[in-house]
C-alpha cells in the first residue's frame, strides 16, 4: 500500500469520529472552560473541526513559523454544529486533495516548524502528519470530555460510550 493512500484512510476514519463528536456541541457555550488554565471551548471545537488542514499545509507547504514576525489574520470563531461539520469537510477536502497529489517519495522530505524564525521541529512530512492525526485524537478526547462534563452525550468513537451504544 501506497503511503499517501494509509494516511488517506486513516484520515478518513478519523473525520467520521470527529464528526459524531462535532454534532453533539452545545450551542452558547463557547466561552466555557472547565479550569481557568484550561482552553475554552470554543477554541478546542474549533481547532479539532480544523485539523485536517494542517495535513494540507504540511504537504503542500515547507514550514510554518508558529511565532512570526508582524500581526496575525483574525478568524472568525465558528458557531454552530454545522458551522464546525462545514469546516470539518473543507479541510478534509483540502487533506484528501493534497494528499492524492502529492507522492510518497514527497511526504518522506522534511517539513519544518519555527518559532520566530528559529527551527524547533524537523522530520519527514508523513512523521509530522501521522503525529498530527495523533495530535487531533488527543483534542477529540479532551474535547468530549468538555462535553460530558457540560452534560452533553459523549458519542461513541473507538468503542461505546454511556452515550452511545453504536458498537
Amino acid at each position: 500500500m501506497k503511503l499517501t493512500q494509509f494516511i488517506l484512510e486513516e484520515l478518513e476514519a478519523e473525520t467520521e469520529r470527529t464528526r459524531r463528536a462535532l454534532e453533539r456541541l452545545p450551542e452558547g457555550k463557547h466561552d466555557w472552560k472547565p479550569h481557568e488554565r484550561s482552553m475554552i471551548f470554543g477554541h478546542l471545537a474549533d481547532m479539532v473541526a480544523t485539523m485536517p488542514s494542517w495535513v494540507t499545509m504540511m504537504v503542500n507547504q515547507p514550514e510554518l513559523d508558529i511565532n512570526p514576525a508582524g500581526p496575525r489574520p483574525a478568524r472568525e470563531p465558528l458557531k454552530t454544529n454545522s458551522d464546525h461539520i462545514a469546516a470539518l469537510d473543507k479541510a478534509m477536502a483540502g487533506a484528501r486533495e493534497a494528499l492524492q497529489s502529492t507522492s510518497d517519495e514527497h511526504l518522506m522530505t522534511n517539513w519544518r516548524l519555527l518559532a520566530g524564525g528559529t527551527v524547533v521541529m524537523e522530520q519527514p512530512r508523513y512523521i509530522v502528519i501521522r503525529d498530527t492525526i495523533n495530535h487531533w485524537a488527543h483534542h477529540r478526547g479532551q474535547m468530549t470530555v468538555y462535553l460530558r462534563l457540560m452534560g452533553a452525550q459523549v458519542p461513541a468513537l473507538y468503542g461505546p460510550s454511556a452515550d452511545d451504544q453504536r458498537f
